[in-house]
């Protein structure tokens, strides 16, 4: 029996319900954490907020915090409709995932590797925890960073990214591995820009700490 971390996006979150069941089926303790992306800059637009990202993380004020807490209730309550009884939704804030602020970004947290009680206990019975990445302050965390983060403090085997893309691109093709080292020198010399830098840097940061990590069909290796 593996633990398993898993990371949806909040464009692919009720599509990846399905592939969250299969793993829980064959007895894998599953945990999963997701994201808001496109739901949150939506409602901001329609609210006439400023949508800014420095990163690939957005900015985030105490006005974009309440979209992005509503937004993340909003994604969390379909995702755990969509995988059924054993799905147990929670906001991260208030199970105690921590992090640390980072204010030039606003109400923004780097997470903290953490292991709620009550996540480890739901997973140790059966149960799917489906938390949404705030962070006690609260902070709004980079879904990927917290998935990252819960994997490392979950101790967990395997932590794996599912996204909207079939994994990560080099010169235009998906690449069946990266290591580490090539992962932050393509980051850092701007090979790679928007989301897939803090899906990037998370990866390679559980892939140090011993967990298996995938982004779609591409092996972070440490």
């Amino acid at each position: 029996m593996s633990r398993v971390v898993v990371k949806c996006g909040g464009a692919v979150s009720a599509s990846a319900a399905q592939g969250v069941l299969e793993w829980a089926n064959a007895g894998d303790q599953v945990c999963v954490v997701h994201g808001a992306g496109p739901q949150i800059s939506r409602e901001m637009e329609r609210r006439s907020l400023p949508v800014e990202f420095v990163g690939g993380r957005r900015v985030t004020t105490p006005e974009c915090l309440a979209v992005v807490r509503e937004s993340f209730a909003a994604v969390n309550a379909a995702l755990c409709a969509s995988i059924g009884p054993l799905a147990l939704g929670l906001m991260g804030d208030e199970v105690g995932l921590e992090a640390r602020q980072v204010p030039e970004l606003g109400l923004v947290g780097d997470p903290v590797p953490t292991r709620p009680p009550l996540v480890a206990g739901a997973m140790g019975v059966g149960r799917i925890p489906v938390v949404a990445p705030l962070a006690v302050g609260p902070l709004n965390v980079n879904a990927d960073e917290m998935a990252a983060a819960l994997a490392v403090g979950l101790s967990a085997e395997r932590l794996l990214f599912v996204t909207d893309v079939p994994g990560v691109l080099v010169e235009g093709g998906v690449v069946p591995a990266i290591g580490a080292d090539d992962a932050d020198r393509l980051v850092d010399d701007g090979t790679f820009e928007g989301g897939i830098v803090p899906k990037l840097r998370a990866a390679v940061r559980a892939a140090r700490e011993g967990v298996h990590t995938e982004i779609g069909a591409t092996a972070v290796i440490p």
